[in-house]
């Protein structure tokens, strides 16, 4: 009980951090694009991506919320989503390719410190999201319903759109200060119990169905529980140790690109009504697709334990 309630107790400082961090990005966004909105701006830009975006199943406007998400992150794109009137399948489509899509000047410098090219990860990034979109928008069902709103209505006065808006920052803000904590003691509970070296034993049969050498299990644990950040970390000192090669490396960042941050993105979406399962099966099946596409095409050797 002591390591739980100590796990509770040191998630607090470091969630409020982290939430400080993100509403400074977050609710500067969303007034932007509520402003933007209420005097036409948005409607004008969508003029002009809607040629475009049309292909995916999606509003101009939706364009806001992608670029934000490759831009500047997860929650940037979610708050966007969030202050444009979407349905369900249009909200699923975004979601999806945000989640494949996200902070792509941060951690493609990232993937960069292990041996991949910045380049070329943002390239697939990008090129990935708009395939999902064009896929999904022909095979997911219609799903008219509604997505999370949190704007005025479309012939609100500016003082209505204002007191709505400011009333949607309070609740957003305090859901993403509920996920960020609970993040936060899952974090330290992994920790304190030591839990990641095991879970990556019992993972590492899994890496030869995705391509990878078995001892990536730990980085690929990482990468999908913390983050690319911390599994870039990780990568580099057993780069350093010798476990596992450059070449090794930039194969387990082929997968991440596609799939990490599963634990975390997943909740972030799934708490706005968007399904875990779609967004967890589609983002496997593009690694699994972008690994094993680059063994058959003889880019990379086959790693060690999966021959």
């Amino acid at each position: 009980m002591k390591k739980i309630r100590y796990c509770f107790r040191s998630a607090l400082p470091a969630s409020w951090k982290s939430t400080k961090w993100l509403l400074k990005l977050m609710i500067p966004i969303s007034l932007a694009v509520t402003l933007m909105q209420h005097f036409g701006v948005l409607s004008w830009m969508a003029s002009w991506i809607n040629p475009l975006f049309i292909h995916f199943g999606l509003p101009g406007e939706s364009a806001v919320a992608f670029i934000s998400g490759a831009a500047a992150g997860t929650y940037a794109g979610l708050a966007v989503m969030m202050s444009i009137p979407l349905t369900m399948k249009q909200a699923s489509i975004l979601a999806l390719m945000i989640a494949l899509c996200h902070a792509l000047p941060m951690e493609c410098s990232v993937n960069k410190k292990t041996g991949s090219s910045f380049w070329t990860m943002g390239a697939i990034r990008i090129v990935m999201a708009l395939v999902s979109a064009l896929i999904l928008n022909a095979t997911l069902p219609e799903m008219p319903e509604k997505y999370i709103y949190l704007g005025a209505a479309a012939d609100s006065g500016f003082t209505e759109v204002m007191t709505t808006w400011t009333v949607s920052q309070l609740k957003m803000s305090l859901m993403v200060m509920l996920i960020i904590f609970s993040l936060m003691v899952v974090q330290r509970m992994l920790e304190a119990y030591h839990l990641l070296d095991p879970m990556s034993r019992l993972l590492s049969p899994l890496m030869r169905l995705f391509g990878l050498p078995r001892h990536a299990s730990y980085m690929w644990l990482v990468g999908n529980v913390l983050g690319i950040s911390y599994g870039s970390a990780v990568m580099l000192e057993l780069e350093e140790k010798g476990v596992v090669t450059k070449e090794e490396a930039n194969d387990v960042n082929y997968h991440l690109i596609m799939n990490h941050s599963m634990l975390e993105d997943t909740i972030v979406f799934a708490a706005t009504g968007i399904s875990a399962l779609l967004l967890i099966t589609t983002r496997v099946g593009f690694a699994l697709v972008l690994v094993w596409g680059r063994r058959m095409t003889h880019l990379s050797p086959w790693p060690s334990g999966c021959k």
